[in-house]
């Protein structure tokens, strides 16, 4: 995303400029000084980026973005206004680079998921498979679930997250005909629409609630997408049995 490095400040990794580091002091670039002081100080950099972009996640989780402020983010990272200001010059730069970050990790994460050699799994282990990597993700990064729903959100982050909403719903598709190769393509479609929907909804179920009560809407989740699929799975359409390939 081109925009949200135009829309940060520079940081030590990103500039070979003169930049300041946390207390103010310029730095030399990486062409200067003695051996190893650069990155010594580039490190520092990117450690206080990655400590500033935890405790916004942490903002937007319980304010909103909304509701979330530079100075509430700096107080929840413990350090002050003008230190995070070297870094990000406004929430809005913050919030793209931690979107950046974590749209990276949920496509490495649903990549990992949405491979054809699950197909050779019975449907509830592959459902096991497939979907626990998902719902963990999405447990772990609350933020993420922030930062992508709301007309408020910037742009350049809703384009992103549309741009993988049509990738992952693809996938799914792709998973799904190769899981059920004599279903008709516009069957495969429309069930891959429709699963992917069910599990965005029972999701939102999933992340409302904690401990104990999330892992029982978890179970609920897996019963619902596999009595949906199953029919497809046993039944014959037009009276040709689909090619399954059993494991122990």
């Amino acid at each position: 995303m081109p925009e949200a490095r135009a829309g940060a400040a520079a940081t030590p990794a990103q500039s070979g400029k003169d930049t300041k580091d946390d207390q103010g002091t310029r730095s030399p670039d990486a062409g200067s000084g003695a051996a190893g002081r650069p990155r010594r100080r580039q490190a520092r950099g990117e450690a206080r980026i990655a400590q500033l972009l935890e405790a916004a996640a942490g903002v937007f989780c319980s304010s909103g973005y909304n509701g979330a402020s530079t100075n509430a983010i700096a107080r929840e990272a413990g350090v002050s206004p003008g230190t995070l200001y070297q870094f990000f010059p406004n929430k809005e730069a913050i919030a793209i680079e931690l979107g950046e970050q974590l749209m990276h990790r949920w496509r490495e994460t649903y990549g990992a998921a949405f491979v054809v050699s699950h197909i050779e799994l019975p449907l509830d282990r592959m459902l096991d498979t497939v979907l626990d990597p998902l719902i963990a993700f999405n447990c772990e990064n609350p933020a993420f679930a922030v930062l992508t729903h709301g007309s408020e959100i910037p742009g350049v982050i809703t384009r992103e997250h549309d741009i993988l909403h049509a990738s992952m719903l693809t996938r799914t598709e792709q998973l799904l005909g190769a899981y059920l190769p004599e279903l008709p393509a516009d069957q495969v479609a429309r069930t891959a629409a429709m699963a992917f929907v069910l599990f965005k909804a029972g999701l939102d179920l999933v992340m409302e609630h904690e401990g104990e009560e999330r892992e029982a809407y978890i179970r609920e989740l897996k019963s619902v997408m596999h009595r949906y699929l199953e029919p497809l799975v046993c039944d014959t359409p037009d009276g040709v049995t689909p090619a399954r390939i059993n494991t122990p």
